[in-house]
């Protein structure tokens, strides 16, 4: 952020678009420069290309395609997410598929989303704005695949709360790994945004958690989301 007198500039969201099609890369780089507060920085075509460009663009939102030749989407997000010189950098992973393994290998990855590439163009931009914020971001379609993994992959979880956390937190954890918004939970638990801010920054520092995408996978491992069982505030939001 920068000021001049009395007049305030917001520096853009820097972002990389990365994707083996170049009609795709162009397309996305329209919609994205369109939308005054975000930029693109740049732009690769494989996924070993997408870590050397964020090392020198230091974007703050990477937009990845999963399926590229010279190195998948899955492997380069591992390795930008892993790279300290981009801590805050985040991944939103674009693709034509909603695949389990694709979905389940993006978020072990440590990607903060994941999206359809059939997605309009202002869900794709809200969507940039909300993974720079720091909100986890994922399709009504793969939030339930996500869930029905969880909940089929194996023997029923029972819920065990993180110890460190307070009933409030445990609460929280919960809604977010139901997929709602800070607003949303908000409303539900008639509490302010500032105090959801808080609790979920609480819930990031006592579970080492980078973001909101790894909450979800906290809510999940924990049995805090399950089917025919209320979570705390309600039942799961298919």
């Amino acid at each position: 952020m920068t000021t001049s007198g009395s007049a305030t500039t917001v520096a853009p969201v820097r972002v990389l678009v990365v994707d083996d099609q170049p009609l795709i890369r162009h397309s996305l780089r329209i919609v994205v420069d369109g939308a005054g507060d975000l930029l693109v920085v740049g732009e690769a075509s494989s996924g070993e290309a997408a870590v050397e460009t964020a090392r020198r663009t230091r974007p703050d939102v990477v937009l990845m395609d999963v399926r590229m030749p010279g190195g998948d989407g899955i492997d380069a997000t591992r390795r930008i997410v892993a790279d300290p010189d981009l801590a805050t950098t985040r991944v939103l992973v674009l693709s034509m598929f909603e695949l389990d393994e694709y979905v389940h290998g993006a978020l072990r990855a440590g990607a903060s989303g994941f999206l359809l590439k059939d997605a309009e163009p202002a869900s794709l931009i809200d969507a940039v704005r909300r993974t720079h914020a720091g909100e986890s971001l994922f399709a009504p379609a793969i939030l339930t695949r996500i869930v029905t993994h969880y909940l089929d992959g194996g023997p029923s979880r029972e819920a065990v709360a993180p110890t460190a956390l307070t009933s409030r937190e445990v609460e929280v954890l919960a809604l977010v790994g139901r997929g709602l918004s800070n607003q949303e939970i908000a409303q539900r638990l008639t509490i302010s945004m500032g105090t959801v801010k808080t609790h979920v920054g609480n819930l990031l520092a006592k579970l080492g958690a980078r973001d909101r995408a790894q909450l979800v996978i906290a809510a999940f491992d924990h049995g805090l989301v399950t089917a025919g069982r209320p979570t705390p505030g309600g039942t799961l939001r298919r």
